[in-house]
């Protein structure tokens, strides 16, 4: 704390209060004092007036949202394995922003997990930083697609990107559109979103419209896309979604409007989520492992020794071709 406090120009127990939560401090100085623990990597330990052979039964997981279906069976498959060892999930939501995940591992790193989950392999540098120097176990899900901090549990968003597009030019298809959420924060959704229109244009074909909503995923926010695009691009042919979530919206637009499926426009989704088996037309989508990945990640963190540097465990994702391609 003496180095933080010179680093950030303030006194001694202007950092303990901020580490501690204790009596006012102004929104500026506060800022100061964080950024300055960061610059050095000094993380608060809020566990260190206690027994220091306590064996801390949490581990800290970061998910990006709970508004739809997907993280709820990942956090399932981590909570079902860590609770055969006695340990303890404390999760956190990043809503997508790297600066709200880097914040939550902070505070995380406080309470001395046994080790944390995060999602994705994009993080902020500070994040790694003081991950590297702490030494905490990290099992990131989700993804394979890039250089895991220590091990890594999912699929290759690129290939199912791939995979999607090579089955639809396969179908005869050549005008798409691109529906999407977040604001274009989610950036799994972009790498599969990049390899899909990259065998577009390889196949000679073209992406001719996009709609990315500001928003979460939902039905909603899928069928106003769908009603958008249709309405002002009569050439689209087939239209890729993030997610079920917004493909679903886009099937009741059709089914609503009268739009033939496949014959008028194709449609194609993202995670094989459980209901769309209730749906009228089963979705064309890519089902992922959700439940598999967390408890992969959290049975990973409970027996390995120390941190592994680039473990990749697939876990692969399976193209399904339902009654809409």
């Amino acid at each position: 704390m003496h180095d933080v406090a010179r680093v950030a120009g303030v006194s001694q127990m202007t950092v303990s209060r901020v580490m501690r939560g204790a009596g006012y401090i102004s929104k500026d100085v506060r800022k100061q004092v964080v950024g300055a623990a960061r610059e050095i990597g000094y993380v608060h330990n809020r566990l260190a007036g206690g027994n220091a052979t306590y064996d801390n039964p949490i581990v800290g997981v970061v998910v990006p949202t709970m508004q739809n279906r997907v993280f709820t069976e990942v956090l399932s498959g981590i909570n079902t394995t860590l609770d055969e060892s006695g340990l303890r999930p404390v999760f956190g939501v990043s809503e997508y922003s790297l600066e709200a995940e880097e914040d939550l591992v902070f505070d995380l790193l406080s309470w001395r997990p046994r080790g944390l989950i995060l999602a994705g392999l994009e993080h902020t540098e500070a994040l790694r930083k003081i991950v590297m120097q702490t030494g905490v176990r990290v099992a990131e899900i989700m993804d394979t697609d890039g250089d895991p901090i220590s091990a890594c549990f999912g699929f290759s968003h690129i290939k199912a990107g791939e995979d999607m597009a090579k089955h639809l030019i396969e179908r005869g298809y050549r005008t798409f559109a691109y529906v999407g959420s977040q604001g274009g924060l989610d950036l799994r959704a972009t790498k599969r979103m990049e390899a899909f229109a990259r065998i577009v244009r390889e196949a000679g074909a073209q992406i001719v419209a996009t709609e990315t909503s500001e928003g979460a995923s939902s039905m909603e926010a899928g069928r106003i896309a769908t009603a958008r695009l249709l309405r002002h691009e009569r050439a689209v042919q087939a239209i890729y979604y993030a997610n079920d979530d917004l493909a679903a919206g886009g099937l009741m637009h059709c089914l609503a409007e009268g739009i033939s499926l496949p014959d008028q426009v194709a449609l194609a989704g993202f995670n094989g989520l459980g209901f769309l088996s209730a749906l009228p037309k089963l979705i064309t989508t890519t089902v992922t492992p959700r439940f598999d990945i967390g408890k992969a990640a959290a049975k990973w963190l409970m027996h390995s020794e120390g941190a592994s540097n680039g473990q990749i465990v697939e876990l692969p994702a399976q193209l399904r071709i339902g009654q809409t391609t």
